[in-house]
């Protein structure tokens, strides 16, 4: 079941590269990543309201807020320089190349995680950094 979030997952992604080139067009970077912010805001809070998991919120550990702000600084980042690569490059270029970050979590989950690099995972890394490097040589 996991992977039917994770298909959906890429295809908004793919979306919203697409929406985002459009969207950016003549547009301060940092004022799109704003505005696109304050929207996915309003979502999540909003499922949260819907589907119930307010009172969930007391039993956050210390730990656990800690890792989600730096999960947010590291996302608000991420879609930062994503806007910034959209405005000057192709959404066939910047897209894969952000991709990348499918890689590097691989290499990340093995060194601060304890996770077993598989052969298939290893293999798959290495076709999108090699892919990578086509697409950016």
């Amino acid at each position: 079941m996991w992977w039917t979030y994770a298909l959906l997952s890429a295809l908004f992604a793919a979306l919203t590269a697409i929406l985002a080139k459009v969207g950016i067009k003549g547009v301060n970077t940092d004022l799109a990543t704003a505005i696109r912010t304050v929207v996915i805001l309003f979502v999540a809070w909003g499922l949260v309201f819907w589907r119930g998991g307010l009172e969930a919120l007391p039993t956050l550990s210390r730990q656990n807020w800690l890792f989600l702000v730096l999960s947010g600084v590291a996302t608000g980042l991420s879609w930062i320089f994503y806007f910034k690569a959209l405005q000057l490059g192709k959404v066939s270029q910047v897209t894969p190349v952000d991709k990348l970050s499918v890689a590097i979590a691989i290499v990340l989950s093995v060194l601060f995680l304890g996770e077993v690099l598989t052969w298939k995972a290893a293999i798959g890394a290495m076709l999108i950094i090699s892919g990578t490097l086509v697409l950016i040589l």
